[in-house]
């Protein structure tokens, strides 16, 4: 950043959708942090939409890649995706909402997340959300952003180096395993803050997620999707 079922087996795949997204995220995260997982998964066959006041994050980076996984139908495909890491970041009013489309019975079901919700009055950091080691694959972005001592144009394979080409400990890169290519495109900078954003993504992981004021909701058709 500065990302059509018929049958009964539509109930597996929702119940799926239903496992809270945070812990799994926060499990995922824990185990990177740890060198317990590789960072490459095969993501889920929806993507889910984000929206938030405000990101602001140190030590930015973007690099190009490609997620893959199983669409609804179970059929392979991939995605080629823009990944945004942070060492660290602070996010005011976050939504996060992904749709399940023509569940038996109901029709469209909508999983809508919020946090980080009390930060739009008080402006306090403890009610934000924060996220350390995160990267997010994002499909599509809208937001106002600025950057500080920004990079554009770097190989991503050289993110996270230093002055003498070697890494920076606790600055993120690329992420171990991943569908990346070390000499394509990439940029980077020492602060990132980004406005009014909107976003379409397949996938984040962090390896610390905290989410105050967490409200989780389910709710019928699409009309309660984040935008």
């Amino acid at each position: 950043m500065k990302s059509q079922v018929r049958g009964g087996t539509r109930w597996k795949r929702f119940a799926v959708v239903m496992v809270p997204s945070v812990a799994a995220t926060a499990a995922i995260g824990v185990g990177l942090a740890q060198g317990a997982l590789a960072a490459s998964f095969s993501i889920s066959g929806q993507e889910f939409k984000v929206k938030a006041d405000s990101l602001v994050g140190t030590n930015f980076v973007q690099y190009g890649s490609v997620d893959a996984g199983k669409d609804l139908e179970g059929k392979d495909f991939a995605a080629p995706v823009a990944v945004s890491g942070f060492s660290e970041a602070w996010i005011t009013n976050m939504c996060q909402s992904v749709v399940t489309p023509k569940v038996p019975f109901i029709g469209d079901v909508t999983l809508r997340l919020e946090a980080g919700t009390d930060a739009v009055k008080s402006g306090e950091t403890k009610d934000k959300v924060y996220a350390k080691g995160i990267y997010l694959d994002v499909s599509e972005l809208k937001a106002d952003a600025e950057f500080t001592n920004i990079d554009i144009g770097i190989a991503a394979g050289q993110l996270n180096a230093g002055p003498d080409g070697k890494p920076v400990p606790g600055k993120p890169g690329i992420q171990p395993n991943t569908k990346a290519n070390p000499y394509g495109f990439g940029q980077r900078a020492e602060q990132a803050t980004l406005n009014n954003v909107e976003q379409k993504a397949w996938a984040t992981t962090a390896g610390t997620f905290k989410l105050p004021d967490l409200h989780l909701s389910l709710s019928r058709g699409t009309s309660k999707e984040c935008y």
